[in-house]
């Protein structure tokens, strides 16, 4: 698969791409992605940064370096503000907080824990990773109904290390794990305590203008954009990306993260005048509602392809099955389970899909 612009990596030059706001590409190592787009927005009383980058010393001073060639210093940063809970957005947030006294802002259901699965699962869909094979999937054995309580005990399960749909849990890669254990054994606190909660609809002012904050849940469940009308600037984190699409989760405290996806989906769509729409990975650019369009049709055809799926299958199916048939080899396991899990919840609370679980604790899918 050719490069797509999320995966490039980090350029060291800061760019102004919208009235008094810079672009500060701080580099990350994830899958899928080679960079992650912090915004400077200067002020009177110094600057106010979105989404830091991941916690450690690499990005530290990678800040550094991009801060001062905007004319910054870290201490002059009075606020962050972090659009969601994942690790590369947050990263930075702490080492502000305590090293500068910044405000550290973000959305009221804030949450990086069990159901929050950061840094667990990527950024974005598995289509554009090179996921490690899964396991054979063993025979499923006989089924029977599941009880009004199967939510749950999904939770408990999700809790527990166990999957809503009786898998695996989604894991890091063991190094990953490594490193992360030993950033907070040196560096201490890596989550952010938030200062500011928001929720949609407050006003932050930034570089004198009135930005409104946008709830957009979908990606994560506490996601937020912000809306600049007096520019037509969007600062859209990862909620829309421009040429790929952010990972939706089947784990998540949403009982149907897709669809608060597509509601999010459909009320940035309804903004006008947007001019120019600023992402967390990847270059800005105009068409925010051809975009959102284009997200939507491409969960829409994964929707009537596991219809398809089912048709094939002729019998009810595990997620595993299900996800197996729907993604190629490369991209088989946890993380493309968990998407096609959200796909097929979807299709279940929409009334075109039955469940059961079988005598394994695993749920079992048909659609008519």
């Amino acid at each position: 698969m050719a490069r797509r612009q999320e995966q490039e990596p980090a350029r060291a030059e800061v760019r102004e791409v919208a009235p008094d706001v810079l672009r500060l590409e701080l580099p990350i190592r994830m899958p899928g992605l080679g960079h992650v787009n912090c915004y400077a927005i200067p002020d009177r009383r110094g600057a106010a940064v979105v989404d830091p980058g991941l916690p450690g010393p690499g990005t530290w001073r990678a800040l550094q370096d991009r801060l001062r060639r905007a004319g910054f210093e870290p201490r002059h940063v009075h606020t962050v503000i972090v659009t969601h809970s994942h690790p590369d957005h947050f990263g930075g947030a702490v080492r502000f907080a305590r090293e500068c006294g910044a405000e550290v802002v973000a959305h009221r259901s804030f949450r990086f824990g069990p159901l929050t699965p950061a840094p667990e699962v990527p950024e974005v869909s598995v289509e554009d990773l090179a996921a490690e094979a899964a396991e054979d999937e063993s025979d499923a054995p006989a089924e029977r109904p599941s009880g009004e309580h199967d939510a749950d005990r999904a939770m408990a399960r999700a809790q527990s290390g166990r999957t809503p749909w009786g898998g695996e849990r989604p894991r890091p890669p063991f190094w990953t794990r490594v490193r992360w254990q030993l950033l907070r054994f040196v560096g201490g606190r890596i989550v952010p305590t938030i200062s500011h909660p928001v929720e949609h609809g407050d006003v932050l002012e930034l570089a004198g203008r009135e930005w409104f904050v946008v709830h957009t849940p979908g990606h994560t469940a506490d996601h937020f954009c912000l809306h600049d009308p007096e520019t037509g600037t969007f600062l859209a984190g990862d909620h829309v990306l421009p040429t790929i699409t952010p990972h939706i989760s089947g784990i998540s405290t949403s009982p149907d993260p897709l669809a608060s996806f597509f509601y999010s989906l459909d009320r940035v769509a309804e903004i006008s005048g947007v001019k120019r729409v600023l992402p967390a990975h990847g270059h800005p650019f105009e068409d925010l509602r051809a975009r959102t369009e284009a997200i939507k049709r491409h969960h829409h055809e994964r929707l009537e392809r596991v219809c398809q799926i089912s048709r094939e299958l002729g019998a009810p199916a595990t997620v595993e099955q299900f996800s197996r048939r729907l993604f190629r080899p490369r991209s088989w396991g946890s993380m493309a389970d968990s998407e096609t899990f959200a796909h097929l919840e979807h299709l279940r609370i929409a009334g075109r899909a039955e469940r059961r679980t079988d005598s394994r604790n695993r749920f079992l899918y048909s659609l008519g």
